[in-house]
């Protein structure tokens, strides 16, 4: 991995201290979101995605409809409830209004097979010749033996995705590894938003509190501004935010026990793949993760605060 590259996804080391007993420190839990995160969300952008949404039927003039569709597919034909459920900071009509029609478009198997093919087709054309190298062969198999050491209890996400048959060329068992590793990240930390007794809207406003993302990003998740206001309202009366919605020492601080919960949540997979083996694939995943950023598909200001907590 090169230097500019492993300096972007190691600040966060000595943030977040070590981990128990010489094992893989927390840092490098996060840096592993960090380098893994763009190789699975670059998904959600490409146009070989929208392309095979829209074979199924998908109105592709938005993103959101195959979002929904392709993201959910892996819990089966469910209702909105609980995929908001599990979406967690999704409005619940925003995900009323995509999964209510989903499997009348298209059944979840259909929409699994769309996702392997879109799959297939992006890191073809995002890595060239490197997706068949070994390379990304080692960084696969690295990636699976962490995903296949989840513990998917209380974890939906990354449980239905745990769950599906393997495919067998190499790249489709990177992505698919790094789906599992970052639902189940994910899975972890809406746990720790209700630790704190965060509910979804809180969640996003006290994120944007600590400068995350901007306001009008997390438009995108469908709540209305009287909901945004109520929400910081609620959080000014727990000393969390100021009037203006910028997040007080204690909003800070509680931020940074959610990431802090958030990682240990996410520890197991690399404590099990152990700190060399960790070491390894973050190695073998810079010039992939650098073909992502690369690449221009990815916004270059997301929800999830990449690089910048």
């Amino acid at each position: 991995m090169s230097e500019n590259v492993s300096v972007r996804v190691s600040r966060v080391d000595a943030e977040v201290g070590r981990g128990e007993g010489g094992g893989v420190a927390l840092g490098e839990v996060r840096r592993m979101w960090h380098l893994l995160e763009p190789l699975h969300a670059v998904f959600y952008y490409a146009p070989e995605v929208f392309e095979e949404a829209a074979a199924l039927g998908y109105d592709v003039t938005e993103r959101w409809p195959s979002y929904f569709a392709y993201r959910a597919a892996p819990l089966g034909a469910v209702g909105s409830e609980r995929v908001a459920s599990a979406f967690y900071s999704f409005s619940p009509r925003m995900v009323a209004e995509h999964i209510e029609p989903a499997w009348r478009t298209a059944s979840p198997e259909a929409v699994l097979a769309a996702r392997d093919r879109a799959v297939d087709r992006l890191y073809r054309g995002l890595f060239g010749e490197r997706a068949h190298s070994p390379e990304l062969a080692e960084a696969a198999a690295l990636a699976r033996r962490a995903a296949e050491s989840v513990t998917t209890a209380g974890r939906p996400l990354a449980a239905a995705n745990a769950e599906l048959p393997w495919p067998e060329p190499a790249h489709l068992q990177l992505w698919r590894a790094a789906t599992i590793l970052r639902e189940h990240r994910g899975d972890g930390h809406l746990a720790a938003l209700l630790i704190v007794d965060l509910d979804p809207t809180e969640s996003l406003v006290s994120f944007a509190a600590i400068g995350a993302a901007s306001v009008a990003r997390f438009e995108s998740r469908g709540w209305t501004p009287a909901e945004w206001s109520a929400a910081r309202d609620r959080l000014a009366a727990r000393g969390l935010v100021d009037a203006d919605g910028t997040a007080t020492e204690a909003g800070r601080s509680l931020r940074r026990e959610v990431e802090r919960h958030t990682d240990r949540l996410a520890a197991a997979p690399w404590q099990f793949l152990g700190p060399a083996d960790t070491a390894r694939l973050a190695d073998l995943l810079g010039e992939f993760w650098v073909a992502a950023i690369g690449s221009g598909l990815l916004p270059s200001e997301t929800t999830l605060g990449i690089g910048k907590v």
